[in-house]
């Protein structure tokens, strides 16, 4: 049938009329709905695609992703104010508090410095978590990482170093000069309703059993100040419905019509990837977003939500495109799950990227052939090279001065590191800009290409939260 013009004909006329026939959403919205893929840049997102399509048995290309549903498209600029390329606590600080900032440091502006507790304070800017939360919202976290990470410590912490996760990691002369760890700011910050991840180990004293591992060493509590935080966590919460859980069984036992607050750290650190996920152990991605969706809009002012995808991003690190596109296909079942759970009239939802990692997708493959696969055309040394490489990473390698022959190793299998340009330890960043995608109440506000740190005030804009007020 694609070999007929009149079946591209006609769907380019079906395209045309839907977007002749969208009507401008003005309205106050009432939720907002943040989803974040970590380093999901836009070969990722464009490879995911082909692979949703493919693991349905289809070609690929074709294939339509939830966030692809999406009517306003943008882009963001990355950069941070001191490198060219960013890491994920300079870019939540731009997208959650509005203002670009250093690398490394969570929920402090650029007059601060990695690691220098003493400029820390002063330079405190807060998030829109924050504002939501003082507008008499509900607000949550979901993440895939744990809940200290980055990308959702830029909502509720001050930091002037993203790997303060527990007071151990604070160097004594930053204690001394008033600088507390990351879990602690969990609990101190803002008055988090929904708190969902891992990150157990950074709760717990230091040596505390995991209820999971028990046996693992690794796996044990790092707190040297004695506090449990998890317990703190439910004194504090005394008189409302507040649940801690650790398991899939805790979290199914969960009702979210009863339960006003709910922390559930599923891992002492990262969340399985979600192809080695336990579905009687862990829950989806897809399953927290439901789970927190439906504690969050009980509060008839509406609630902010984000959810972070933060795997995409460590799959890649490790040069695993594989496990990084399965990550992103969860991802995309996560913010269709969010559309089914919440009304485009009264509620905003905004897909993005922090930034990009250097995955490139190239040669001549044929239409249909598998994202993981090779390119049919070979090098000039007359060997295979597969469709998705990274410019840099793990995956470097020369035998006798030159590059391994591909032609026996299964490429798509979930372990495989794909070659790079480039050896380094962990695959690093890239700087093009990222796709923003939105629907709902002034969706339109998101095309374009802006500043990354312009998505926290244009978000804020259409709630009315924060400082600019104009659209109530």
């Amino acid at each position: 049938e694609e070999e007929n013009p009149e079946f591209w004909r006609s769907q380019a006329r079906k395209s045309l009329q839907s977007v002749l026939n969208r009507e401008l959403n003005t309205n106050v919205s009432r939720n907002i709905l943040f989803f974040l893929g970590d380093g999901m840049g836009m070969t990722t997102y464009t490879a995911a695609r082909i692979l949703k399509g493919q693991l349905q048995g289809r070609a690929g290309e074709e294939t339509v992703l939830t966030m692809d549903t999406f009517p306003s498209v943008g882009l963001a600029k990355t950069y941070s104010v001191d490198f060219q390329i960013p890491d994920s606590a300079a870019t939540a600080t731009a997208f959650l508090c509005g203002v670009k900032t250093n690398l490394n440091t969570v929920g402090v502006s650029a007059a601060a410095r990695n690691g220098v507790c003493k400029m820390q304070k002063g330079n405190e800017v807060t998030s829109i978590l924050k504002w939501a939360k003082d507008a008499g919202k509900s607000v949550g976290i979901v993440t895939t990482t744990r809940v200290q990470h980055a990308t959702p410590a830029a909502s509720y912490a001050h930091s002037a170093s993203r790997k303060w996760y527990s007071d151990a990691d604070v160097p004594e002369s930053a204690k001394k000069e008033g600088c507390t760890d990351i879990s602690s700011q969990l609990l101190n910050n803002t008055d988090i309703d929904v708190i969902m991840g891992g990150g157990r180990k950074y709760m717990t004293p230091r040596g505390t059993k995991d209820p999971e591992y028990p046996l693992d060493f690794f796996s044990r509590g790092q707190r040297k100040d004695g506090r449990d935080l998890t317990k703190e966590w439910q004194s504090m919460k005394a008189g409302k419905v507040a649940r801690y859980v650790w398991n899939k069984a805790g979290f199914d036992a969960v009702d979210p019509e009863t339960t006003d607050y709910l922390m559930a750290l599923f891992e002492p650190g990262d969340l399985r990837f979600d192809v080695d996920r336990d579905p009687k152990l862990d829950p989806s991605i897809v399953e927290m977003t439901e789970k927190a969706i439906r504690i969050l809009r009980k509060n008839p002012k509406g609630f902010f939500l984000l959810v972070e995808g933060g795997r995409i991003d460590q799959a890649h690190h490790d040069g695993r495109a594989y496990m990084a596109l399965h990550e992103a296909v969860a991802f995309d079942r996560a913010v269709a799950r969010g559309l089914e759970l919440t009304h485009e009239q009264d509620t905003l939802t905004v897909v993005t990227a922090d930034h990009s990692h250097p995955l490139t997708f190239n040669g001549f493959p044929f239409r249909g052939q598998s994202i993981l696969g090779k390119s049919p055309l070979w090098g000039t040394d007359f060997r295979p090279y597969t469709t998705l490489m990274y410019g840099n990473g793990p995956g470097y390698k020369l035998i006798n001065g030159s590059r391994p022959d591909l032609r026996d190793v299964n490429t798509k299998h979930k372990d495989y590191v794909q070659l790079s340009a480039a050896p380094t330890d962990s695959t690093t960043h890239s700087g093009e800009d990222v796709v923003v995608l939105a629907r709902g109440p002034m969706a339109h506000l998101f095309q374009g290409v802006h500043e990354q740190n312009y998505l926290a005030h244009a978000m804020a804009y259409a709630a009315c939260v924060g400082a600019d007020l104009r659209h109530c």
